[in-house]
């Protein structure tokens, strides 16, 4: 009887991780091959489909995180706000772990355990994808600013 118990949660605990893996978003241009290290392999295949899966939220907790330190962020240049980036994620550790988070959140316990074999260099990558991603986004923003005060 106690062992049946004990079957059912591996179970669930499996395919729980299986429909983790199922909402996650298929990128084209990762490609994998016999050369790739574990890190780019671990990028490819979790940190980027992650990514890509938070992506909205990622945004908000950045408008949150811009909202909270007075808005400052809005009235800066382009190139000034890509800094800002930056520096928020790199230097403001309880933000960068927030947002660290809602990625490792989304990992099956296989890929976490893949995740703590090298963890402070997939963090480093992490960060760097999550800047660039914001980055990105901004961009769009401006974009969309102009043509409506155009």
């Amino acid at each position: 009887m106690h062992h049946s118990v004990i079957l059912v949660k591996i179970t669930t605990m499996d395919s729980q991780s299986d429909r983790r893996l199922d909402i996650r978003p298929t990128i084209q241009s990762s490609h994998f091959n016999s050369q790739m290290g574990f890190d780019e392999h671990f990028q490819n295949k979790t940190l980027r489909p992650v990514i890509k899966l938070q992506n909205d939220l990622l945004v908000e907790a950045f408008k949150n995180y811009a909202n909270k330190h007075k808005g400052a962020f809005y009235e800066l240049s382009l190139e000034k706000k890509m800094e800002y980036i930056e520096r928020a994620i790199q230097k403001d550790i309880k933000f960068r772990n927030s947002l660290k988070g809602m990625i490792i959140g989304q990992f099956t316990v296989e890929e976490y355990r893949d995740y703590i074999t090298n963890s402070s260099a997939l963090n480093k990558r992490m960060m760097n994808m999550v800047v660039e991603r914001l980055k990105d986004q901004i961009q769009l923003l401006e974009e969309e600013e102009a043509l409506f005060q155009n």
